[in-house]
């Protein structure tokens, strides 16, 4: 992406959730390659609540296969509605967000 206006496609799933045999995030991340949006990345939570606002953490006596995951995508609006299109009749318990943000590059010295 080049410095300027775009948009931050947020999604945020539990780890456990699958598709067409792939964990869901994994699957989310290939269908943003195959329309063509500029990358993504998954961060994985260590602990965290949704809608069934019971907590699912990384504890030792408490390990869950319903950790939170978090998909971020920077991108055009109009590639990011296109990717929403196609996974919103797939995603069951899970938020997406949409912010518009500036880019601005930076250069580290090392």
């Amino acid at each position: 992406m080049v410095p300027g206006q775009a948009y931050l496609l947020k999604i945020y799933l539990a780890e456990g959730e699958r598709y067409q045999g792939l964990p869901l995030f994994e699957w989310i991340i290939r269908e943003a390659k195959h329309v063509g949006l500029a990358g993504a990345s998954v961060f994985k939570g260590v602990e965290g609540f949704g809608a069934t606002r019971e907590i699912h953490t990384t504890r030792i006596l408490r390990l869950s296969e319903k950790l939170p995951v978090l998909i971020e995508i920077v991108d055009k609006i109009e590639n990011i509605d296109n990717l929403i299109s196609v996974i919103e009749p797939v995603i069951g318990e899970g938020m997406v967000t949409v912010q518009k943000i500036d880019i601005r590059v930076v250069k580290i010295k090392g």
